[in-house]
């Protein structure tokens, strides 16, 4: 973990304990795996990136928005805190190639298969497909985690942070095994449904306190 990592990650769990009263459900599972690791959560805020990064102990890469890093300072930081630019309307292949080779490296990687940030936390049903095709290349596990209440504190267009409880749900490692053992189906369809069996996984995760959220 270096410099900066670790005190954007020491900021994220003071902003996210001490302004959104944040805890982990079924926390004891996210430092169990050792490799790479590819973590898909629902997206409805700036917050989650910083949030679910602050639950984990060891370093997390995620995605950012292209045009973020434009600003000098933004993209100082941005690239010491793991941060890869992606264009949200179409990721570009030399980025998935990126998180393959970063996963294939046992790096653990968070990526929303929404693909953007839901404008009323509500989940989509199917996510991209890119999600698909880097699992089956980087031959990963997939984590299923599930944020409730950022959009609360900090929504899609929200310029204040609100005090607000937020959640992180930990799932169970997503069974893609079907998929994979499928000859039947083209790649294509496969990346399909192993983003469509994702997205299932993360929609199943519920509170058991919802505490407000």
């Amino acid at each position: 973990m270096n410099f900066w990592y670790f005190v954007g990650h020491s900021l994220s769990k003071l902003v996210a304990k001490f302004t959104c009263s944040f805890r982990v459900q079924n926390g004891e599972k996210l430092n169990d795996y050792e490799g790479g690791l590819v973590i898909a959560s629902n997206h409805v805020s700036f917050l989650d990136p910083p949030f679910i990064g602050s639950a984990f102990k060891a370093p997390i890469f995620y995605f950012a928005r292209s045009t973020l890093f434009e600003h000098p300072l933004a993209n100082f930081i941005l690239t010491r805190v793991n941060a890869l630019p992606v264009n949200q309307g179409k990721p570009e292949l030399s980025v998935l190639k990126k998180i393959i080779a970063l996963l294939k490296e046992e790096e653990k990687v968070l990526i929303f298969p929404e693909g953007e940030r839901s404008y009323d936390g509500q989940i989509k049903a199917e996510g991209q497909p890119g999600i698909g095709m880097i699992v089956t290349k980087a031959g990963v596990p997939v984590l299923p985690v599930r944020l409730f209440g950022p959009e609360k504190a900090l929504p899609r267009g929200g310029k204040k942070l609100k005090k607000h409880p937020v959640t992180l749900v930990v799932g169970e490692p997503v069974d893609l095994s079907d998929i994979f053992s499928n000859t039947e189906i083209t790649t294509k369809e496969r990346y399909e449904k192993i983003s469509l069996r994702i997205m299932e996984e993360i929609t199943k995760l519920e509170l058991v306190d919802s505490r407000g959220e």
